[in-house]
């Protein structure tokens, strides 16, 4: 399933039913699960290992050296699951330091020209729309959306079921559940959509608007006092209310408010 223009290593490992198309180019220390398609043009490379049903579409660039000027030379590392989607000219980059993996989960799709950096840990059924730029040492929870031409600063947490609008400047934590988009940023509202489509309980999503009026809508307040009006009265009935106060608590860079 190799076309006769496409440049394979020996060395690279192919599991099963992988379809390699024109032009391709796939490096020596790269693993390719089962079920994986590399449409043309595609090139892989570096220590870089993808679990099944990958699908690579034309001008993508994957694992390829960091950008990251302290790079001193020797193997780094990307590793990425399942099912996976990378479009047309996306770029994902190997870690910068041998001890640590750009690291990225299953089931999330990288739209046309989305850039992941070096040392990035991004989780699952995320979204990555056109033009999505994403510096080093960001972290991208579970379910979360940045939507096009979005910029995030490096060492940025998006949390889960956020949702990051277009040309949106990020230089804080993005909280999990919450809607953030403007240059500067500011959390609009709860991503009350997105949450019943996920199958959140009414309840939940209620409860969670709540934790939104008191810790976003006034701005001006004081987080730590509305963090601890919410932990006496929300915490205990409330997993998401919960997680989103562990979340900003666990904050080094500070929330987008």
């Amino acid at each position: 399933m190799i076309h006769p223009t496409a440049i394979v290593s020996p060395l690279a490992t192919l599991g099963h039913n992988v379809r390699v198309g024109p032009f391709c180019v796939v490096g020596e220390n790269v693993e390719l699960g089962d079920d994986c398609v590399l449409h043309a043009h595609v090139v892989l490379e570096g220590y870089s290992k993808f679990g099944c049903s990958n699908e690579f579409f034309a001008f993508s660039a994957i694992g390829g050296k960091t950008q990251d000027l302290k790079y001193a030379g020797g193997p780094t590392y990307l590793e990425v699951g399942n099912h996976n989607v990378f479009r047309e000219n996306c770029t994902v980059h190997r870690s910068t330091h041998a001890e640590s993996v750009t690291r990225i989960g299953s089931h999330n799709l990288f739209l046309c020209y989305s850039h992941v950096a070096h040392d990035c840990q991004i989780g699952d059924h995320v979204i990555l729309s056109n033009s999505v730029a994403l510096a080093g040492h960001i972290e991208v929870a579970d379910y979360a959306i940045i939507s096009g031409a979005a910029a995030i600063h490096q060492f940025c947490r998006i949390g889960q079921h956020a949702l990051v609008g277009g040309l949106s400047r990020i230089v804080q934590d993005v909280p999990p559940f919450m809607i953030v988009e403007g240059n500067p940023s500011k959390t609009r509202g709860l991503n009350a959509i997105g949450l019943q489509r996920r199958g959140f309980e009414e309840e939940e999503i209620k409860a969670l608007k709540v934790a939104y009026k008191k810790l976003f809508l006034k701005k001006d307040g004081n987080l730590t006092i509305a963090l601890s009006s919410l932990k006496a009265t929300h915490t205990g009935d409330s997993p998401g209310v919960k997680h989103l106060i562990e979340f900003i608590e666990a904050s080094q860079r500070g929330i987008t408010r």
